[in-house]
């Protein structure tokens, strides 16, 4: 299998760097690399000169916009499959071996698990319960599943038909042209999802349980304000767009915007976007949310 492993970066030089390495230390395959820098001004493209890294440098048009012009590269470049990856993560030195395996005809994207760097064991992005229709469970206790140990008791396979796309996703070019390329226009937050019920349309996606990305720990991470938007307005038109009962999570998402801020920023931070100086913010995502077109259009 001809494969393109695409990187999306964005002023993480170091991080960057360790995942390069990692790509160009696989088992059995040795894709082609190419790196999408979102305008880094840290010293990323000397760094990718010196190593000899291809690469493209654009404006910073988000993740979304990142993927978007990776995929279009492997469309135009005649690969069989992009393994699309955030620059924060990295491979296992067998991850690709164990995707490429998983690729059988039907296969619209194999994609690998992310686990915490330091707790290898344990997800960065847990699982969801599914129900019959392979859509998240609402009524679940627990909703998610947490440890790789968890989720090979109910996979018994090998794989779970759900993904967390951009983190060592392989992705069928065969897919890509029955449906399309990433939408640029969600920028940070959604476009995976988005392009996740796409895929499901024309192909099967899982996760492979043997094939590892290795990742940090983001539940510490600040929520800024933009985030904030784009989270909560984004999931509003998925909500509508592929899952049922959108009202309601519609409402888990305002909840989960809050307590991540609360969690990460402080809850006088969180309350700022019901009572305070951010409230103007969360009205406008979810009025453009519910407006039901993607966009980047953030205003302060």
């Amino acid at each position: 299998m001809n494969v393109l492993a695409v990187v999306v970066t964005h002023n993480r030089r170091e991080l960057l760097a360790r995942c390069l390495d990692h790509i160009q230390l696989q088992d059995g395959h040795r894709p082609a690399l190419l790196v999408i820098d979102n305008a880094s001004s840290d010293g990323t493209v000397e760094m990718l000169r010196a190593r000899g890294v291809d690469f493209i440098t654009q404006e910073n048009v988000g993740s979304a916009g990142g993927w978007h012009r990776g995929i279009q590269v492997a469309l135009k470049g005649g690969y069989d499959a992009a393994w699309l990856m955030d620059d924060d993560g990295y491979p296992d030195r067998a991850a690709l071996a164990a995707l490429v395996k998983a690729m059988r005809p039907g296969v619209a994207c194999a994609s690998s698990v992310v686990l915490r760097e330091d707790s290898r064991g344990h997800f960065v992005f847990p699982f969801p319960r599914l129900d019959a229709g392979g859509l998240p469970r609402i009524f679940a206790c627990p909703r998610k599943i947490s440890s790789l140990g968890e989720l090979r008791k109910i996979a018994g396979d090998g794989t779970y038909p759900f993904a967390h796309l951009f983190n060592g996703a392989l992705v069928s070019m065969e897919a890509v042209q029955s449906i399309g390329n990433v939408d640029r226009r969600f920028f940070i937050y959604g476009d995976e999802v988005d392009y996740f019920f796409r895929l499901r349309t024309v192909g099967e996606v899982f996760s492979v349980l043997d094939a590892w990305h290795f990742h940090p720990d983001v539940s510490g991470r600040p929520y800024s304000p933009i985030k904030v938007y784009y989270y909560v307005k984004n999931a509003f038109i998925l909500h509508r767009r592929y899952f049922d009962f959108p009202q309601l999570r519609n409402g888990l998402a305002i909840l989960a915007a809050l307590g991540r801020t609360a969690g990460r920023n402080g809850v006088r931070e969180a309350m700022s976007y019901l009572f305070g100086r951010n409230a103007p913010i969360m009205a406008r995502a979810i009025r453009r949310g519910l407006g039901g077109v993607p966009g980047k259009d953030f205003d302060e």
